[in-house]
């Protein structure tokens, strides 16, 4: 029987650790989680960060583990020192540049983030758990830049780890969603179809003023106010179970919920958590190892750059080539 499982299981394993799991897609995610924790950052001061508890204790918190936070490690400048450290990290991970270094470092911008500062919100706690089940993933990237195909190799250890790790990620996203729709039906405003005729109009999370008049003929509606209720709560529904559905579902729903949260970032401002959860929908509903076609000017960029590395290794190697000796200088050059 085990045997029969085993064998089962080694068929359906061969066909998809036969493409690398790293491709683009899962380095545009990282770019847009990097970018979501980069804007909270670069928008807000660290005194807002760092505002009075309810017990009027101030950030950042540093206790037990908290301390290797960079906020805890970093305090100079009352947290501009962190700050700025942590959008230098940002910029490079947002860049592509070495996954297999730059993976750590997110995380741990992240998670410092999530529990060193006071004020926080969900976009910083999808970040943090994303970047940490990455780690795998990261850590076993041969690539130079995350935007670049992986080098064609045998399937090893590594791709299956990584491999594993985006599957659990894709699992984390499901049941993300699950919660966030399930959980609604439980309160009230939700389940009566008037939640987004509050949440709309909200002072400080509602819609801005130049869109607030489309906002107020459509939930001065009570049928329009029940269908934007309700379609959203369906909505996160239909994408915790796009990850039982086939590849074309799956892309119409990701086009979908990243038309969804980009929503979300108009109407209420909520633009780094939108960020951070379209990042997590790549994650979830970009097939493991899709890589996707760049911009033609990113395209010349590398191409060009690919050139450079290749004529400095030529030039370094006709340095050592012995048909060119070379003659060592001490002190003064030497007069021929």
């Amino acid at each position: 029987m085990l045997t029969r499982w085993l064998v089962s299981l080694g068929r359906w394993a061969r066909p998809r650790l036969a493409e690398a799991p790293w491709g683009s897609g899962l380095g545009l995610a990282r770019t847009l989680l990097a970018l979501a924790t980069l804007g909270t950052l670069l928008a807000t001061a660290p005194s807002v960060l760092m505002s009075p508890l309810a017990d009027g204790s101030r950030g950042p918190v540093c206790a037990g583990p908290m301390q290797a936070g960079v906020w805890c490690v970093v305090p100079a400048w009352q947290g501009e020192a962190a700050r700025w450290l942590s959008v230098a990290i940002l910029l490079v991970v947002a860049s592509g540049w070495r996954p297999r270094f730059t993976g750590v470092l997110h995380w741990w911008v992240s998670w410092s983030l999530l529990v060193n500062a006071s004020i926080v919100d969900g976009g910083d706690q999808v970040a943090a758990v994303l970047t940490l089940l990455l780690l795998p993933v990261t850590l076993t990237d041969p690539r130079r830049w995350h935007w670049q195909r992986p080098p064609d190799r045998e399937p090893g250890l590594a791709r299956l780890v990584a491999y594993v790790a985006l599957v659990l990620i894709q699992i984390q996203v499901a049941v993300l969603y699950l919660h966030a729709s399930v959980a609604k039906l439980g309160v009230r405003e939700w389940a009566d179809g008037t939640s987004m005729f509050y949440w709309l109009r909200n002072p400080t999370f509602g819609a801005p003023d130049w869109l607030r008049p489309l906002v107020d003929v459509i939930t001065d509606s009570s049928v329009g106010v029940a269908l934007l209720t309700w379609s959203a709560v369906a909505f996160e529904f239909a994408l915790a179970l796009a990850i039982l559905l086939g590849p074309a579902a799956r892309r119409r729903l990701l086009v979908g919920g990243l038309i969804f949260h980009g929503m979300i970032a108009v109407a209420m401002g909520l633009i780094s958590f939108s960020t951070a959860m379209s990042a997590a929908l790549l994650l979830y509903l970009l097939p493991i190892g899709r890589h996707l076609p760049l911009p033609s000017a990113a395209v010349r960029l590398g191409g060009r750059l690919s050139l450079l590395r290749s004529r400095r290794r030529a030039r370094r190697r006709e340095r050592r080539s012995p048909e060119f000796p070379t003659v060592p200088s001490v002190g003064r050059p030497i007069q021929w």
